[in-house]
């Protein structure tokens, strides 16, 4: 982490899975960097216990494993990227400064509304009238696609590029997998499912 506070960022490091998730739950951390070789408690178990105390936590998972079905699974738990090791440290610090430039959002621009669905761009959280529930950040991006698609398809290729903007196998389920995950937070049928397109949000 010597490279990130070279380049001004504040640190804070924990030695072990407990200890990492004793700082995470504390909140005030913009981004976690997590390691899934961690003594004490595996990464796995430290992102899901993270991102269900936390939702709107970003993750930054760096690790020495790097199979796609590892690569997948974080994604799937929550995670808002996954940098393989070795790496060089400027693509380190340029992906945390990716994942930090998000401006807030504009109080006239607070609200995205489309159909029933409400998405709030502060505190990311949607309601499509049950309630505001909270999203992760990964459920949130795609949620937003969605949405910003007015109704319209949007294939898995093009939800996985723009959204994960990363090189994967288009056999992969991982859209599928957050799809789903919406529609147990908000509804069955808020995103409806066009067979072997893509998904779209049911606007009436």
């Amino acid at each position: 982490m010597r490279a990130l506070v070279a380049e001004g960022f504040r640190v804070d490091t924990a030695a072990d899975g407990p200890r990492g998730i004793e700082l995470a739950r504390s909140g005030g951390y913009e981004l976690v960097v997590l390691d899934l070789l961690l003594p004490g408690l595996d990464g796995f178990s430290v992102l899901r216990t993270i991102m269900e105390h936390r939702p709107d936590q970003r993750v930054l998972v760096l690790s020495a494993i790097s199979d796609v079905e590892s690569r997948v699974r974080c994604l799937e738990l929550g995670a808002a990227d996954y940098l393989s090791k070795p790496f060089a440290l400027a693509e380190l610090v340029a992906r945390v400064r990716a994942r930090l430039r998000q401006p807030a959002a504009p109080a006239t621009d607070r609200y995205l509304r489309v159909g029933p669905v409400s998405l709030d761009m502060v505190r990311r959280t949607a309601d499509a009238g049950a309630g505001p529930v909270s999203l992760t950040e990964r459920e949130f991006e795609v949620l937003q696609h969605l949405m910003s698609a007015g109704g319209e398809v949007c294939s898995r290729q093009r939800l996985l590029a723009e959204v994960w903007r990363l090189s994967f196998d288009t056999a992969s389920n991982v859209v599928d997998v957050y799809i789903r995950r919406l529609r147990s937070k908000l509804g069955e049928d808020v995103i409806e499912t066009v067979r072997n397109v893509g998904y779209r949000l049911n606007v009436p």
